[in-house]
C-alpha cells in the first residue's frame, strides 16, 4: 500500500494518533509542567460555532493534565504549534519533502496540498527546521576518513562581481564534511574561505585523529602531521587528478557526489535562495543524505525521523531565518 494511502495521511484523528506515537513514546507529555503519562484524553470537545462551522469543529488529540489541570495537544512546543493547517496535511508535506531526492518546491507543494503559497513557504521552512541535526559527535572518530570541500551557489548579498573576475568570491559559500565510515554529511554556510575561518570550524566538527582529505586549495595546506589533524592528504584537481595514483583512498569524490545532488536541487528545484535561509536548505539535503537507502533507511522511516525532530523547535513567520 502507498504511504500516502495510510489513514494518518487523510484522517485528522489518525494523524494525531500517529504523531503522538512518535513524539510521546512513553505516554503524553504535558508541555506546561513536564509530567509524563499523567494526562487523560478529552473526547467530543468542539470549537466555538462559526459561519463556516455552525456546530464547531471537533478538537482532535486534546488532553488534560492531572497535575497542573491544563489542556494541551501534541502540537504544543513543536513546529506544528499555532498552525491552522490540519495535521494530516503536515504529514503529507513531510513525506513529500523527505522522499523527494532533490527537494520539492513550495509552489508545487501548494498545488498538491491545495493551500496558499504563503502558507506552504512557511510550512516547508518549519519542516526544514526539524531536519536540522544538532549531533555533537565529531566526524572521523577512531581515525576515520573525512572528506572536506566547499561549493559556491547563488550570489553573496551586497557583493558585486568585478569585471573579468574569476572564482566564486561573489557567490555564497557552503563547506561540507563527509564521514566515509558513518556515511553522513554536514554542511555549514561560511562567509569566506580563509584559513582563519575554516580551520576552527573543522576542529569543532572533526576529531583530531581523523584522516582528512581535501583538494589542493591553499586554505587546507599544512593541517596534517599533528598540526591540526593527525593525517591529511589531497588531490590536485587543477592537474586533472581526481584519485591519487597508487592510493585509491585519496580522493574527494564522495563529497563531490553529495554536491551533485545539492546543486541539482538548489538550481533545478528551488532556483533561488537568500543567504538568511541557506543554512536550512543545506540541512534539508544533509538530512536526506544521512537518512538515505544506502544507510538502511526507507521513505516512511525517514518521515518518522523528521517527526522526532519536530519537538522543541519553533519558528514564527516574522522571524523564519533564526
Amino acid at each position: 500500500m502507498s504511504v500516502l494511502s495510510a489513514p494518518y495521511m487523510h484522517d485528522e484523528a489518525a494523524a494525531f494518533a500517529h504523531v503522538e506515537s512518535i513524539l510521546w513514546a512513553d505516554g503524553p507529555v504535558c508541555p506546561h509542567c513536564g509530567v509524563i503519562d499523567s494526562a487523560y484524553p478529552l473526547v467530543g470537545v468542539r470549537t466555538k460555532p462559526s459561519k463556516k462551522n455552525p456546530e464547531g469543529k471537533e478538537r482532535h488529540g486534546l488532553w488534560k493534565c492531572r497535575e497542573c489541570r491544563k489542556q494541551f495537544t501534541v502540537r504544543k512546543g513543536t513546529i506544528f504549534e499555532e498552525s491552522h493547517l490540519p495535521l494530516h496535511l503536515w504529514l503529507q508535506a513531510i513525506h513529500l519533502m523527505v522522499s523527494s531526492k532533490k527537494g520539492i518546491s513550495s509552489h508545487q507543494l501548494h498545488r498538491v496540498l491545495g493551500i496558499t503559497y504563503k502558507s506552504t513557504w512557511f510550512l516547508t521552512h518549519r519542516i526544514r527546521e526539524c531536519m536540522r541535526d544538532g549531533a555533537l559527535a565529531p566526524f572521523g572518530s577512531n581515525g576515520g576518513a573525512v572528506e572536506v570541500d566547499e561549493t559556491f551557489i547563488g550570489k553573496e548579498p551586497g557583493v558585486t562581481k568585478a569585471k573579468n573576475a574569476r572564482g566564486g568570491s561573489h557567490k555564497m559559500k557552503v563547506l561540507t564534511l563527509v564521514d566515509r565510515d558513518t556515511k553522513r554529511a554536514k554542511s555549514i554556510v561560511v562567509d569566506d574561505l580563509k584559513k582563519s575561518t575554516l580551520i576552527p570550524i573543522l576542529q569543532e566538527n572533526i576529531a583530531k585523529e581523523a584522516f582528512v582529505l581535501t583538494d589542493e586549495a591553499r586554505q587546507y595546506q599544512g593541517i596534517g602531521a599533528g598540526r591540526v589533524f593527525d593525517a591529511h592528504d589531497w588531490v590536485n584537481h587543477s592537474a586533472d587528478e581526481y584519485v591519487r595514483p597508487g592510493h585509491p583512498e585519496v580522493h574527494t569524490n564522495t563529497v563531490e557526489g553529495f554536491y551533485s545532488i545539492f546543486k541539482r536541487g538548489m538550481k533545478g528545484v528551488y532556483q533561488h535562495c537568500g543567504k538568511q535561509h541557506l543554512h536550512r536548505y543545506a540541512a534539508e539535503f544533509d538530512f536526506r543524505y544521512n537518512n538515505r537507502v544506502a544507510n538502511g533507511i526507507e521513505d516512511a522511516e525517514r518521515g518518522a525521523i523528521a517527526l522526532r525532530g519536530a519537538a522543541s523547535k519553533r519558528l514564527t513567520y516574522a522571524r523564519p531565518n533564526l
